[in-house]
């Protein structure tokens, strides 16, 4: 596998930063004929991505685990379409492959947005932490089932992670969590597996044409944080008692939380790279020494341990759009 076409973590000066919304990163991008699948795609940034790719000409397929959810999010917005997906559920996610790929249409762009943030201590599927499996497993088989579709697109897939990241590498012994479940250090393990995955595909698929990236949405108050009782988002320092943002300023609106994946999808400033972090519509640093701030951990870009994590998916999965 060629290794000439590495991109360095750092700032390229993309022109845009941490208030630039989806409809600016987009403006002056014709996306007509080309095709999106974006995840959560009817709720919070996952919404305004789909309206914001839509608006630019692109049809955009969403999967939903609530489809009827979905369809009401998205109804009158010419372009959108649902199908039924639960990322919890394996079969659920070979099922909307099938019915995918049997279409005959290629992938331009795979936006893994959906996403659940410190819940309660949750089994699925065959006994897997909810956070690993749903953030990372579910979007992992999602994307080696599309293969075929999205190296004939040469797309770009794009994998929303964290600054939650920094809370956890991925805890090797018990990705599961069978002792000592800690719902923030479960939710930055997977936030640090969806990084890992941007890293592994990119080395796997670039030289198929396929780009892959990660990325920090900022801080956003949507309907991720549905576990969270308002007195521990009050003692976080998001929100006053009366539910209203305790420092407007601390957090990004919808559409500009949008934006860096949005970027991530379409920029031309991106073409050529890929296996990167980004935050604010540019590529980050790398995080300080003591993990302060932001940028992103050394754990989340190891290349080792993100070819670990992707031999570990594939047979958790049993899943591998690569294997010889």
């Amino acid at each position: 596998m060629s290794t000439s076409q590495h991109t360095p973590q750092h700032r390229i000066g993309s022109g845009f930063g941490a208030r630039s919304t989806a409809a600016e990163v987009l403006a002056g991008l014709d996306l007509t004929g080309r095709l999106a699948i974006v995840t959560g795609g009817y709720s919070g940034i996952g919404l305004e991505t789909t309206r914001a790719l839509a608006g630019a000409g692109a049809r955009v397929v969403v999967p939903a685990r609530r489809p009827a959810a979905a369809r009401e999010a998205l109804a009158g917005l010419a372009g959108a379409e649902v199908d039924e997906l639960d990322l919890g559920d394996l079969d659920s996610v070979r099922a909307f492959a099938e019915r995918f790929l049997a279409g005959g249409r290629t992938v331009d762009m795979v936006i893994d947005s959906a996403g659940i943030m410190a819940c309660p201590q949750t089994r699925v599927g065959p006994g897997w932490e909810a956070q690993f499996a749903t953030n990372h497993l579910g979007h992992f088989a999602l994307v080696n089932r599309l293969w075929p579709a999205l190296e004939a697109g040469g797309a770009r897939v794009v994998s929303v992670s964290s600054r939650g990241h920094h809370a956890s590498g991925i805890r090797w012994d018990d990705v599961h969590w069978r002792t000592g479940y800690d719902k923030w250090r479960a939710y930055g393990q997977a936030k640090t597996a969806n990084v890992l995955f941007a890293v592994h595909l990119d080395r796997l698929a670039r030289d198929r044409g396929v780009r892959a990236f990660a990325l920090h949405p900022g801080g956003i108050l949507t309907p991720l944080q549905r576990h969270l009782p308002t007195a521990e988002m009050v003692a976080l320092g998001w929100i006053d008692e009366d539910g209203r943002p305790a420092d407007p300023d601390a957090f990004k609106t919808p559409q500009q939380g949008a934006a860096t994946q949005v970027w991530a999808a379409t920029s031309p400033r991106l073409a050529g790279l890929g296996g990167v972090y980004l935050e604010d519509c540019d590529i980050a640093e790398p995080a300080p020494a003591d993990g302060a701030g932001s940028g992103v951990r050394d754990w989340a870009v190891d290349p080792e341990q993100a070819a670990r994590l992707w031999r570990l998916s594939a047979e958790l999965t049993g899943v591998h759009a690569f294997a010889a």
